[in-house]
């Protein structure tokens, strides 16, 4: 829970009081998730967003061919759910598994109504991370109108430099709609990124 404590303090630039942070604790379930364990598949209704405290997941939607398009990547100190599902109680068009052993704080929608109404800090919170997910929707629209596959990669490893080792080669491109094959070439005319090897190759 420390974890989460930390997440909110920071966010929030402020320090939430043991008390409220008490009630924080008793809404959420703490989850383990095996690498290539569900979380969420297409159909069911989404239950739960999930804080991730340790490990990487990837949400995507797979099309008529059975390819995986990756909408998100998510690692440490993130969110990760589908919030129409999860609030509407509407089935999913997504899926949610894990790309390492991962450790999860889960929460349904109703204890997080009301933890929005009970504590301050919460609802400032959901205020920040709303906001931030619409700049980000906005800004990875605009890139993949405006941006070509070198620019948009360019700009993933400046703000993600360390996902090249969690994630392969094969989820990055998905992630930035590219093919596998444009990345490959991307990526050699680059200087070479020194990492362990990427987990997952599907």
């Amino acid at each position: 829970m420390q974890a989460l404590r930390n997440y909110i303090d920071q966010q929030t630039r402020s320090t939430i009081s043991d008390a409220d942070f008490a009630l924080v604790t008793a809404e959420l379930l703490p989850y383990k998730l095996q690498k290539k364990q569900y979380l969420l598949q297409a159909g069911e209704v989404c239950r739960y967003q999930a804080f991730v405290v340790e490990g990487a997941l990837r949400l995507y939607t797979v099309d008529a061919r059975g390819t995986k398009q990756i909408h998100v990547l998510g690692v440490e100190n993130m969110w990760l759910g589908d919030r129409e599902s999860w609030s509407q109680l509407t089935p999913s068009r997504y899926y949610i598994d894990a790309v390492e052993d991962s450790q999860l704080l889960l929460i349904n929608c109703p204890q997080a109504q009301e933890l929005v109404r009970r504590v301050p800090l919460v609802a400032e919170l959901v205020r920040i991370q709303d906001e931030r997910n619409a700049i980000a929707a906005q800004k990875r629209l605009h890139d993949a109108i405006a941006c070509s596959a070198e620019e948009r990669y360019a700009a993933f490893v400046a703000q993600h430099p360390a996902y090249a080792q969690r994630f392969s080669q094969l989820m990055i491109a998905s992630y930035l709609g590219i093919s596998p094959e444009t990345l490959s070439r991307i990526r050699t005319k680059l200087p070479p990124v020194h990492t362990p090897a990427a987990v997952g190759n599907s």
